[in-house]
């Protein structure tokens, strides 16, 4: 056998420096490409719990709402939309007539006075009676004589006649006010106004 046949090869260093350059360039891909998601998923984390830390700051602050008072005016009836019956009751001559003109002068409808029934006894105290549906209206003129009682119009009704005639209002005089000038006893705070007047005011 000849000295060049025993001689060993030399290993193939090319390839090898291939496949270390190869193993190379696939590392740093791979790297690159695991950089790239790992960063993506650190914005996307970022992105998720901010609005998560703006709703809990927000469900930890306190509402307040405005409140803001509601304004109401008492409703006042238009005077002439109904009539009056003044009935003594306290025993005073004319009394009945004299409060029948200054209710007249207020702008009240009102009927001529009479008499309470004999039933009836004699009244010390004022009494405005007011049949079903009038209660607004008895309220008012019951305001207009300082704020008597008000009270259902009762059976059988205590005038002389037994009747009110056109009226829905009973002015039953008493001696408390009987001969008593309608402005000391309103106050003269009470106007008549000519038409209903409700206020409302709602809030927004």
């Amino acid at each position: 056998m000849s000295q060049e046949q025993r001689r060993p090869r030399p290993a193939p260093e090319p390839r090898a420096a291939n496949v270390n350059s190869v193993l190379s360039i696939a590392v740093a891909v791979l790297a690159v490409l695991l950089g790239f998601f790992i960063l993506r998923d650190l914005r996307n984390d970022t992105s998720i719990s901010a609005p998560d830390a703006v709703s809990s700051e927000e469900s930890t602050q306190e509402t307040t709402v405005e409140t803001i008072p509601v304004e109401t005016t008492v409703a006042q009836v238009v005077l002439t939309a109904f009539k009056v019956q003044i009935a003594n009751a306290s025993g005073v001559s004319g009394s009945a007539g004299l409060l029948t003109t200054e209710m007249q002068g207020k702008g009240y409808i009102v009927q001529p006075a009479i008499n309470k029934s004999e039933i009836t006894p004699k009244q010390t105290t004022t009494v405005v009676y007011y049949l079903l549906g009038s209660e607004a209206a008895a309220a008012q003129v019951a305001k207009e004589l300082g704020g008597v009682a008000t009270l259902p119009m009762p059976t059988p009704i205590p005038t002389e006649t037994g009747s009110l005639g056109e009226a829905s209002v009973l002015i039953l005089l008493g001696t408390d006010l009987a001969g008593k000038p309608l402005s000391i006893l309103s106050g003269g705070a009470v106007t008549p106004a000519p038409a209903a007047v409700i206020t409302t005011t709602t809030t927004g």
